[in-house]
């Protein structure tokens, strides 16, 4: 399908964004936000996809999809002149939805899998895990620049019924689950108001986001009630950088010299004569003396 990055957005576009273009636009330092404008999906493409993995797609995201197969829109930070990527706000298209953890069609015999890290110990007081093995359908949403993958969980699923019910999990790059939300809306939501900002998913992890990526939350602070997530430790130490000094223009005043006014060649000549005359009669009255 055509795919078009789009300057000026347009009226449904906006409210498909929360608005969140204006907002970074605005924003000091901030430059080239681009959103690609994607065509809707067809109904038949996402019927087909609900044949081949032999369930069904979530309401929100199937409403989702028909206005429009996929979601990417980034925005990068300039720096001496130079723009340099920072926000990245990806969902895949239905032909990228891909499974994980499905058997490959052609594998080694005892070839290890993700389903031989399978870990069934789940902590006290939060949701049960997502299972690598054929209890659980597993599909990327988000590959998150590599540092994880945000995906889409059907949780007991059993063969030839997989249970309606889904929810959006962080899996990180040490191959740890971690729960984000029930929905698809309420993640969306998330994407938006966290500005793509490099490793939020980190921020619901019992670890948190990187000290790198915690100078650029308190640069540009997602548009969240989650405060917990910018208080400093007090063995941490993070700079705390204002985006309207950082970003502000090195325009050097420039320097004036003043020009002395230029004098006449005879009169320059005349005053050389009369310091030369001068020094010989102080030589001459030294040597008197």
């Amino acid at each position: 399908m055509e795919e078009k990055p789009s300057a000026g957005i347009k009226p449904y576009l906006d409210k498909l964004t929360l608005g969140v273009t204006r907002i970074l636009e605005t924003s000091p330092g901030v430059a080239e936000v681009t959103f690609v404008e994607k065509e809707p999906a067809e109904r038949h493409a996402i019927i087909s996809w609900e044949q081949k993995n032999s369930c069904i797609l979530p309401e929100d995201l199937k409403n989702f999809y028909l206005m429009t197969d996929g979601f990417q829109m980034t925005w990068s930070v300039k720096t001496d002149d130079t723009p340099m990527p920072l926000g990245s706000m990806v969902i895949n298209s239905v032909s990228k939805l891909c499974r994980l953890g499905g058997s490959p069609m052609y594998t080694l015999p005892n070839a290890p899998t993700l389903a031989d890290l399978e870990d069934d110990t789940d902590e006290e007081d939060k949701p049960e895990k997502p299972h690598f093995d054929s209890r659980s359908l597993i599909f990327e949403l988000d590959p998150c620049n590599g540092n994880g993958k945000v995906c889409l969980v059907y949780k007991h699923a059993k063969p030839g019924i997989v249970s309606p019910e889904t929810e959006i999990w962080f899996l990180d790059r040490a191959l740890y689950w971690h729960f984000l939300t029930k929905t698809f809306t309420a993640y969306y939501r998330l994407l938006i108001t966290h500005l793509g900002l490099p490793q939020w998913q980190y921020a619901f992890t019992s670890y948190g986001v990187s000290p790198q990526a915690k100078q650029w939350f308190n640069m540009y602070k997602p548009i969240t009630i989650n405060t917990d997530l910018l208080s400093e430790e007090a063995d941490s130490f993070v700079n705390k950088l204002d985006p309207n000094k950082v970003f502000k223009s090195k325009n050097k005043t420039p320097v004036i010299k003043k020009k002395l006014p230029s004098q006449p060649a005879g009169s320059q000549k005349s005053h050389t004569s009369m310091t030369s005359s001068k020094t010989s009669s102080l030589t001459g009255n030294s040597s008197r003396k």
